[in-house]
């Protein structure tokens, strides 16, 4: 197949649909509403416009474009163009993407507003002019070898300085794996996704995959509060809704009625603790999902309405991909031994390799397995549950620990909120480990908890009560600044 283009492979389904909803921006007092047709017109206008302006094929755009339309519209225009577009998150600082932007050396910016800029001489479009090329004479769609290079995206950077990581036009096709893998995804579904649109995760489960399907995206406008998205669910008749955990929590502390249409949740972007899950169900009759991906594949685990995740795992391999547990010497483990998680070479979803690190890009293969970095272990029946990061793993008296086991005995706790735990130093060159939470329960309950549920060398020696759990930018809990910030008293 050298004849292909992800832009027009995400499109193509609405053709058949051309008047059926593609895009609903939603809040309680208005609704932006785009067709499948005026969301293509939108798309091959302003790949037109992007082509008028001299931008060539090979090169790349730099997208600094706030929680809007314009930012998928753009996205795809340069896609379909065969530009290269490096979607970007909004609340990145002038410093932070000036780096991204000495990496990238972008042809041109698209420049939102209140969107913080890289210093430099890089031309600038500002995201108002797309409008007026949105309806341009439609461009052809650039097409070609699906292994090409089609997007950059940048790792959240929460173990080190971000990485470019670069996508082919193929990653598109591994996406289909997670239609029945993950989300049980029909063309005739609402699919409501709580993150903004430069979220990697909306703009692929959010985004291009309703598309793809010929469904319906619904986003909550900027500034619309978490609580909210129930109201706005059973207002546009969802079907379903995908979030990060933390944002399904506050959702069950709000008070709203039933969501009829809703057939289940969808959960990412950091691990979804059993009890969470055990309250959503009871809370509304339906399943919530997980899904676990990297920068580097997107999703590859997960559970799914036609084969549920068993409690406390991450699910299967979707069907289609490549996954293994290794031994340190790059062996496949049988069931019931942990190692580090790792995809092959092969799988269709994986990176083309780090923009100009092709050291770096090597480092993370051990043969033809790339290394996640994170802990894992496989069941009988194939379901795989991770144990953390391998540097986020505990030594607690010579024993490995994992966050994930610890943190799952105190989350059922009543009042614990938000719970994560890490390892500490103490004098002499020893550790501990402390549990943090921001509830109002007390610390004598949590350590009850532990004792009753865990091993003597598992359960935490300090608990510390904070206002908020440190994030990453994609939502993840932050362990390093829990580490950084912290020392038992």
């Amino acid at each position: 197949m050298q004849n292909f283009n992800l832009a027009e492979h995400v499109l193509n389904a609405g053709l058949a649909t051309p008047d059926r909803l593609a895009l609903a921006v939603i809040s309680p007092s208005r609704a932006d509403r785009w067709s499948h047709a005026r969301l293509r017109q939108a798309v091959l206008g302003v790949a037109a416009g992007l082509i008028g302006r001299g931008l060539r094929p090979g090169d790349r755009v730099l997208l600094r474009i706030g929680n809007e339309p314009a930012f998928p519209v753009a996205y795809l225009a340069c896609i379909a163009a065969g530009i290269v577009p490096v979607p970007t998150s909004a609340m990145l600082t002038s410093a932070e993407i000036t780096r991204i932007s000495e990496d990238i050396r972008p042809a041109l910016v698209i420049a939102g507003k209140g969107v913080a800029l890289p210093a430099g001489d890089t031309p600038q479009l500002p995201v108002r002019d797309l409008a007026a090329m949105e309806s341009l004479s439609p461009a052809d769609f650039q097409r070609g070898d699906p292994e090409r290079l089609a997007y950059i995206v940048y790792t959240s950077g929460s173990s080190g300085r971000p990485r470019a990581v670069m996508h082919a036009h193929r990653a598109i096709l591994a996406r289909a794996m997670m239609f029945q893998g993950w989300y049980g995804l029909r063309a005739s579904d609402r699919l409501l996704h709580a993150g903004a649109f430069n979220w990697t995760f909306t703009l692929g489960t959010g985004l291009m995959d309703p598309w793809t399907a010929g469904a319906t995206a619904l986003i909550p406008a900027d500034g619309t509060a978490i609580e909210q998205i129930p109201l706005l669910a059973r207002r546009h008749g969802a079907t379903i809704i995908a979030a990060a955990p933390g944002v399904f929590r506050r959702m069950l502390r709000a008070d709203w009625d039933a969501l009829p249409e809703l057939r289940h949740g969808l959960a990412a972007g950091e691990r979804l603790d059993p009890e969470l899950r055990r309250q959503w169900q009871a809370r509304t009759g339906t399943d919530l999902h997980e899904a676990m991906g990297m920068s580097e594949c997107s999703t590859f685990l997960s559970g799914s309405p036609d084969r549920p995740a068993p409690e406390g795992s991450a699910g299967y391999p979707q069907a289609g991909r490549r996954v293994a547990v290794l031994s340190p010497d790059g062996q496949p483990l049988p069931a019931g031994e942990p190692g580090v998680l790792a995809v092959h070479r092969r799988d269709p979803g994986l990176f083309l390799g780090y923009l100009d690190q092709p050291a770096e890009t090597a480092e993370k293969f051990l043969g033809d397995w790339f290394l996640t970095g994170d802990l894992a272990v496989a069941a009988g029946d194939g379901a795989i549950s991770t144990l953390g990061r391998a540097d986020d793993m505990m030594n607690a008296g010579g024993y490995r620990v994992a966050p994930a086991e610890v943190e799952d005995a105190l989350v059922p706790v009543p009042g614990a909120g938000d719970v994560a735990v890490t390892e500490l130093p103490v004098a002499g060159g020893a550790s501990i480990i402390a549990a943090f939470w921001t509830g109002p329960a007390t610390a004598d309950a949590l350590r009850e908890a532990a004792a009753t549920s865990l091993a003597r060398y598992k359960q935490p020696r300090e608990f510390v009560r904070i206002d908020a759990l440190p994030r990453t930018p994609t939502g993840k809990i932050n362990r390093r600044a829990l580490r950084d910030a912290y020392r038992p008293g």
